[in-house]
């Protein structure tokens, strides 16, 4: 029915020869190949021949001929009549996936930030016009080498400084690229991703870890404008909270004053399990500046912290202000290092699984990010000082008389919320200002 003709110096050339409809002969040059490859274009040729001959449906294996042929065979075999024209497919560039993995994902707005801060890096170096089929595994790693170099920024004077992306926030990027790419391969956009076995790095960041002790945050408190100042800080301090996230949404009515629990409710871990809502203690350090201010809050007042509801509000800057104030030395990440001192505190004291349950988050991630390693563990292991060095191994004296549940309190409480010791509904509300903590993927 047909079969392989060869030209060309030493017959390298090839070329399947067969008669059309009207029995006139034909050519179908196939190029340069070998005589194994020429045979299998014939088979699938021949069944295209077939299927037009016969009037039927081609046979699989003339399918899948026509689907791997590049498009001059092709455009050939559509000019004899044997098959229907491709349709083109749309190129899909790294904008068009951008955009279509933004609008799919279903996240808090601060990942969706942090999702933002990685696209804008991928498309800065690779280009939003870039085919993703043109991004090979040495593009991605162009890009990750790009995010990795030190680059110039203007510092606080306007003067051009040298900065460079801390490992841990490279390190999450290249996550949230990876996850982006998984996302092109499920949608059908790319077989494989360029980026599968880069290897991200660690997101926990060591340099930028301390521990806030007692004595500054006592000059810090001192130095607050009012209650609700107060309350930020202790809560941080001595509950281990995420600020704002997890403090703007306490109510009076999470309060438990007899037991001296807090009932948390956490927008950062609400989709994993057991994780949503929790219950942690109030230290004696924060009792009495709850107290405080429940003792001044409006009748019928029901949040904590009103101040926090405002999204205008510039947590940092102020908190900066009364850091100065106070003549206390910033420390870097204010209200992270905070929580991680609570939880350094903690592990002193307790097991670490039922601190793990205070932070809302597993011990493996607390020992990640949140645990510090202090001087003064290594003076006690080195017989230099004694348990007593360490404020946290202090035994907390009880409660004072003016700090326990009394009618008063229960009375007050009840007139606030209705209440004496309830839990308001979760809410689903985003918080108005994004949050401080590090931002989690919704890969």
């Amino acid at each position: 029915m047909a079969s392989i003709g060869s030209e060309g110096k030493n017959g390298e050339l090839k070329r399947i020869i067969f008669r059309d409809a009207a029995g006139k002969q034909q050519s179908l040059r196939l190029g340069k190949c070998r005589d194994r490859a020429a045979e299998n274009a014939l088979a699938g040729f021949e069944r295209v021949l077939e299927a037009r001959r016969l009037g039927t449906s081609i046979h699989p294996d003339g399918v899948r001929w026509l689907e791997r042929v590049d498009d001059r065979i092709y455009a050939r075999v559509v000019a004899f009549g044997l098959a229907e024209p491709r349709h083109t497919k749309a190129v899909v560039t790294l904008g068009m996936l951008v955009e279509r993995f933004t609008d799919a994902a279903t996240v808090k707005a601060s990942t969706r930030a942090a999702y933002k801060q990685t696209t804008d890096s991928l498309i800065a170096v690779l280009g939003s016009a870039t085919p993703l089929i043109d991004i090979t595994p040495a593009r991605a790693d162009q890009w990750r080498r790009a995010i990795a170099e030190p680059r110039k920024v203007k510092g606080a004077d306007g003067k051009e400084v040298e900065s460079r992306l801390a490992p841990a926030t490279q390190a999450k990027r290249t996550i949230i690229a990876k996850g982006i790419f998984r996302k092109a391969v499920r949608w059908g956009l790319l077989s494989t991703s360029p980026l599968d076995g880069m290897r991200a790095g660690s997101q926990s960041n060591p340099d930028r870890a301390f521990y806030v002790g007692q004595e500054p945050i006592r000059a810090i408190l001192a130095a607050c404008p009012d209650d609700q100042w107060r309350a930020i800080v202790s809560l941080s301090r001595f509950a281990g909270l995420r600020c704002p996230s997890e403090i703007v949404l306490l109510r009076w009515g999470d309060v438990n004053w007899e037991r001296g629990r807090l009932t948390v409710r956490s927008p950062k871990t609400a989709g994993h399990d057991a994780h949503a809502v929790r219950v942690v203690p109030i230290a004696p350090e924060l009792r009495p500046i709850l107290q405080d201010l429940f003792d001044h809050a409006e009748p019928g007042a029901e949040m904590i912290v009103p101040r926090l509801s405002d999204p205008t509000t510039n947590l940092r800057t102020t908190f900066e202000r009364i850091i100065a104030k106070a003549g206390v030395k910033p420390w870097p990440r204010l209200f992270h290092n905070m929580r991680a001192s609570c939880a350094t505190d903690w592990v002193e004291r307790f097991p670490a699984h039922v601190v793990a349950g205070w932070l809302g988050h597993s011990p493996l991630i607390a020992a990640r990010h949140y645990l510090q390693t202090r001087d003064t563990h290594f003076d006690m292991a080195a017989g230099l000082g004694e348990a007593a060095a360490i404020p946290a191994t202090h035994a907390h004296p009880s409660d004072t008389k003016e700090n326990q549940a009394t009618p008063r309190n229960r009375e007050k409480q009840a007139d606030l919320v209705g209440v004496g010791a309830g839990c308001d509904p979760v809410e689903n509300e985003e918080v108005g200002a994004t949050g401080l903590e590090p931002v989690t993927s919704a890969m």
